[in-house]
């Protein structure tokens, strides 16, 4: 990771994670600020250095979350003056961060390799020493402490840390009856010897192993309570509505409750999943036939989107280069599910009037040179000087068409600065001469005039990826918010329309570790802020199975393997219920209280595109209130990867338009 680049994300980590979520110490936060994680952490990790997620580190050992780390820090009102031991030294990050607050920092690891391993990262702080041993004895050494913390949870406070702490000093320690999850507590000594305790919330820590503090196993103790999940899970089990068959559940009305909604979003977990696509479509096809929803709105570009369109709306074909959907990835929306769907919407269009046909749509924008090809063809359709106009605006863009990533990098230096202007200058135009150019399109104008708002807030998106991750992201799922509105006016008071996106997209990003930690919002959120309960947000989830998805952006394809799902998952509950295949409502009468139950923050799975296996937990898992980020959840335990469709058109179009097989 570049020294910029690390800074930067460093700084997006303090203020984001640690400031964002109420610490408050200035020494704290510009202590977290000075110490480069990535230092500390396996190589294959670095990347994922400022998650906002503990990491592994060997030895089956976590480096902590770095607003655990912070809230300890913050907790202990270290002094510059003060003397602090630390238990379980791990990598040594805490330890540094520690040495920017402290003037001398004991801390004790029972494990010799990474006592060896911290003591190498750390060898640019001087008050800092590294000891081998048992931590739960501490390190009577260099007693009496001003402040003791300890990153791992025990039973109960060891009675060796109270006798190390001076009076007046401050302990900070994960405490629990269970192994996996505790209360974090701030205890300061009295005068007399007396421990005054704090509570400051729940946490999750690895387990404290020593003479005071769990055996060096997992097997049952005097410690030992009963989980939670198992409880929790037989009452999702009883709330949940179980189905056999996606189309039986249509016909039967299990969806109907949603067809009064002016929007209905529905979630998929991954973008190569059969099954949510296929769920996508039954729930679909039910809202369209029986609810009069005449607007499928779904995450893939708007050109390749408008090809399907006209097909299953029966308009005239333009003459295109190649057949939608060309672009990585391909089978996300070139798959035998998605176009078993679009054959079944342009049968149920066929003969209709054409203000009665549901139309398909894309709300993505990563199509810029198809965009601006769809401007300029249109006008120079129906108005060649306008045309010639138009390209001389967007010929600051023309050189990063193919590739617009690469103009984000050039906008860094004040040549290319000058493109947001002109792009702005042409949709404003565009948008100016709307009735005169609308009269007798049949929706080309709103074609193109979407394609000018896809080029102007392309050309900010891939600016933004350059500064920041959260502005980018919240670009493009405004833009997707924008297009929906677009299309719901240009349809008039009565449309109402199907979101088909991913769960990151359409759950209320507020209620996730996105919205909270990283300054994200997402589609559905605004939804929700705008339409309130006019919209309906549905995700969908797996625990197994397989998945199509690439290991990297842009690369081959492959038919992966999806991991069973995390113990401490939110799947994982799903899975212990035993249905296979369920719809959980939290909005229905009488699930008040597990919809309270399942508000608290646990880790939920999200694959997109890319799936690394060997990193799942960092690459694929986030904090998300379940029962908050969405209205209902559809859950599918056992899922298979979509199936492609075979490349290269063939000789029957347009039959086989737009995917040309």
């Amino acid at each position: 990771m570049e020294e910029t680049e690390s800074a930067r994300r460093r700084a997006c980590m303090v203020e984001r994670q640690l400031a964002g979520r109420g610490v408050e110490d200035a020494r704290v936060l510009a202590a977290m600020g000075a110490v480069p994680r990535e230092a500390f952490v396996p190589a294959d990790m670095r990347e994922f250095a400022y998650d906002d997620t503990p990491l592994p580190i060997g030895e089956g050992q976590t480096i902590s979350q770095p607003y655990i780390v912070a809230l300890m820090a913050a907790a202990a009102r270290l002094d510059p003056r003060d003397r602090v031991l630390e238990i379980g030294t791990g990598s040594g990050y805490a330890a540094a961060v520690l040495a920017g607050l402290a003037a001398r920092v004991e801390t004790v690891e029972l494990r010799p390799e990474l006592a060896a391993r911290a003591r190498e990262n750390l060898r640019a702080y001087p008050n800092v020493d590294v000891h081998v041993g048992d931590g739960t004895l501490g390190w009577p050494q260099g007693a009496p402490y001003d402040a003791i913390l300890a990153a791992a949870g025990g039973p109960e406070v060891p009675p060796a840390l109270v006798g190390q702490l001076a009076p007046g000093g401050r302990l900070i320690m994960p405490v629990g009856a269970s192994r996996e999850r505790q209360r974090l507590l701030r205890m300061v000594r009295g005068d007399h010897g007396r421990l005054a305790r704090e509570d400051l919330g729940p946490v999750r820590f690895v387990p404290l192993v020593g003479e005071q503090g769990w055996d060096d196993t997992r097997a049952a103790s005097k410690h030992a309570a009963t989980p939670r999940a198992e409880s929790l899970s037989a009452r999702m089990g009883r709330r949940a509505e179980a189905f056999a068959g996606l189309d039986e559940a249509a016909a039967g009305g299990l969806f109907d409750r949603w067809g009064d909604r002016r929007v209905v979003l529905l979630g998929e977990a991954s973008h190569g999943t059969s099954e949510f696509y296929q769920a996508r479509a039954a729930i679909t096809r039910r809202l369209i036939e029986h609810h009069g929803f005449n607007i499928v709105a779904v995450e893939a570009d708007w050109p390749d989107a408008a090809a399907v369109d006209r097909h299953v709306r029966h308009l005239p074909h333009l003459a295109v280069a190649m057949p939608a959907f060309q672009r990585f990835p391909r089978w996300m929306w070139r798959n035998t599910d998605v176009a078993a769907f679009v054959e079944w919407l342009r049968a149920h269009n066929e003969g209709r009037a054409m203000s009665r046909r549901t139309g398909f749509f894309g709300l993505d924008l990563y199509s810029l040179s198809d965009s601006i090809g769809a401007v300029l063809a249109y006008l120079d359709r129906v108005d060649p000087e306008a045309a010639g106009v138009a390209r001389e605006r967007y010929g600051c863009l023309t050189p990063w068409q193919k590739d617009p990533a690469v103009y984000g990098r050039a906008v860094l230096t004040d040549g290319y600065r000058g493109c947001e202007q002109q792009v702005v200058a042409q949709l404003k135009d565009l948008l100016a001469r709307r009735m005169e150019y609308a009269q007798g399109q049949d929706g080309a104008f709103l074609d193109a005039a979407q394609n000018a708002r896809l080029v102007a807030a392309a050309e900010r998106y891939y600016r933004a990826m350059y500064y920041g991750t959260a502005e980018s992201w919240n670009l493009r799922d405004t833009h997707m918010y924008e297009t929906l509105a677009h299309l719901l006016e240009a349809h008039g008071p009565t449309a109402r329309a199907v979101v088909w996106a991913h769960n990151s997209h359409i759950g209320d990003a507020a209620a996730t570790e996105m919205g909270q930690s990283r300054g994200e919002l997402n589609i559905g959120q605004l939804c929700r802020e705008h339409l309130g309960e006019a919209a309906a947000l549905v995700g969908m989830d797996t625990h197994t199975g397989t998945v199509a998805a690439a290991h990297d952006w842009g690369g081959r394809m492959e038919i992966m393997e999806v991991r069973p799902s995390r113990e401490d998952s939110v799947e994982r509950l799903a899975h212990e219920c035993g249905i296979p295949r369920f719809l959980l409502d939290f909005q229905a009468p009488g699930g008040e209280a597990l919809a309270q139950e399942l508000r608290q923050p646990r880790l939920e799975r999200y694959i997109g595109v890319i799936y690394r296996p060997g990193t799942e937990l960092m690459s694929h898992y986030a904090d998300a209130s379940l029962s908050r980020q969405f209205d209902a959840w559809l859950w599918l335990d056992t899922t298979r990867a979509v199936q492609p469709l075979a490349g290269g058109p063939g000789a029957g179009a347009p039959e086989t338009y737009p995917f040309g097989v």
